[in-house]
């Protein structure tokens, strides 16, 4: 069988102060349509990437509504998943041929993994391209599918779509995580557009003190009285981290002593990740201010955590973006953002304020550095008034998939002040927390509070929601 993964259960109600008496009670309305149903979610990988963090935090709250859900991971070896991660590339843009060996591979794994799916259940739903043949594969089981795309799939590769379109219709519905990412030329009658969201619970978003966040970031070898650009993600080319540290030394030709902090995962179903994280250890070598750390030499969601609050300004550098929560979970701990204009990520902020946005291009990465570098410039040396956000009075900032208002002059901090504010407990008074929860687990049009226009794709009632959980 496939491999279970072993989550704990979360009470819901820890979440109340987040989001309120309101939400909590839809949650268990929407939580009584499905309990007594069977629930599966299959994935790639238990670790090390986006949708397993999303796993992790989303089925403790529905086993702790009283929900039966669980998780599997698929199997595969380095053919496979260098495979699965070509048409994940593809679906991103990237050519990619389908040869007659592609096909052989990806479906003949493809298919042990759907003999491996054991028990009897309602719902299952399969997560991103490494899965999407499960069902065709496995044959009617009584189950109701739902297949979830987590990427930008909203250019994608003719001959990569075509040969994986058939596989794609044979779920009873599809998730996107932005009404753009749906390909036009996948016709399906029942498409749902849900976003992700923030943890705040999860040891990468809890609050942590602020003498653990300096500990943790000496450990690293950060030197604290000396400014910090961090990027967290994999080591992925959407992500371009050559582009980061590219970006860093065009910042410390104005800002001596500036240092960078590339924190990754690797994940198994991820060979390419192995490369580029070379690459980049190739590109580094000799600058001791440069710090590279992965989930494979110590680094885990607590440590991320910590740099997170730590850093001067955190940089997001985006060619292509399923979301990219880490955006969130930056705002979230009060530090500036620099980010790509991708994806979702301008759904979560907005240019100028808690940070800024810079433009991006599929084609290349280097017009991308020039427009980045003079963006994080400011925060290296910014004075406490918070000016190096643009502006000077309190406005919105979009932090996850609900509306986080913050005051701009919180978010913008000089290397030079000590100590460094940490905590949930410190953000400002009256604003919003981020969202609890995805909104996976909560279906409801986003509304900001009262006086505030929405952003792109925060307003009116939204797509209809699927029944699936």
């Amino acid at each position: 069988m496939l491999q279970q993964v072993d989550v704990g259960v979360q009470d819901p109600l820890a979440y109340e102060e987040f989001v309120g008496h309101r939400v909590m009670d839809e949650l268990d309305g929407l939580a009584e349509q499905l309990r007594g149903r069977r629930i599966l979610h299959v994935n790639s990988t238990a670790f090390g990437g986006g949708v397993s963090e999303l796993l992790r935090s989303m089925i403790p709250i529905y086993r702790g509504l009283g929900l039966d859900v669980g998780w599997q991971v698929i199997t595969g070896d380095e053919r496979f998943f260098g495979v699965s991660k070509a048409f994940h590339n593809a679906l991103q843009g990237a050519p990619f041929h389908v040869s007659a060996e592609v096909q052989r591979i990806f479906e003949m794994y493809s298919g042990h993994n759907a003999s491996l799916l054991e028990g009897d259940y309602d719902f299952i739903i399969a997560h991103d391209p490494q899965t999407v043949a499960i069902r065709r594969l496995r044959g009617t089981d009584g189950a109701k599918w739902a297949w979830r795309c987590h990427i930008d799939t909203s250019e994608p590769d003719p001959e990569v779509l075509d040969y994986l379109s058939p596989f794609i219709r044979e779920y009873d519905a599809l998730v996107f995580t932005m009404e753009e990412f749906v390909p036009r030329a996948l016709e399906h009658p029942r498409v749902a557009v849900i976003a992700p969201g923030i943890d705040p619970l999860s040891p990468k978003n809890m609050p942590i003190p602020e003498r653990m966040c300096r500990q943790i970031s000496r450990w690293m070898g950060v030197d604290l009285e000396r400014p910090l650009l961090t990027q967290v993600s994999r080591f992925d080319p959407w992500k371009d981290p050559e582009g980061v540290v590219r970006v860093y030394r065009a910042v410390r030709e104005e800002v001596p002593g500036l240092q960078l902090a590339l924190l990754g995962s690797m994940a198994m179903d991820d060979p390419e990740g192995w490369g580029i994280y070379e690459a980049v250890l190739e590109q580094t070598k000799g600058d001791p201010d440069i710090h590279v750390a992965t989930n494979i030499t110590g680094v885990s969601s607590v440590e991320i955590n910590a740099f997170q609050r730590q850093s001067d300004v955190v940089i997001q550098k985006s060619i292509r973006e399923g979301f990219g929560l880490v955006v969130s979970e930056t705002l979230w701990k009060g530090t500036p953002v620099v980010a790509g204009r991708a994806g979702g990520i301008p759904l979560q902020m907005e240019d100028g304020v808690g940070g800024f946005l810079a433009g991006t291009t599929a084609s290349s990465s280097s017009g991308c550095s020039t427009c980045c570098a003079p963006r994080a410039r400011p925060f290296a040396s910014a004075p406490p008034d918070g000016s190096a956000c643009g502006r000077t009075t309190s406005s919105p900032a979009c932090c996850g998939t609900r509306c986080g208002y913050w005051p701009r002059s919180r978010l913008a901090r000089s290397h030079r002040r000590r100590p460094r504010r940490s905590g949930i407990s410190r953000r400002p008074a009256g604003g919003p927390p981020a969202p609890a929860r995805s909104r996976e687990t909560v279906r409801r049009p986003l509304t900001p509070p009262s006086g505030r226009s929405s952003p792109p794709g925060c307003s009116g009632p939204g797509p209809a929601r699927t029944a699936h959980p």
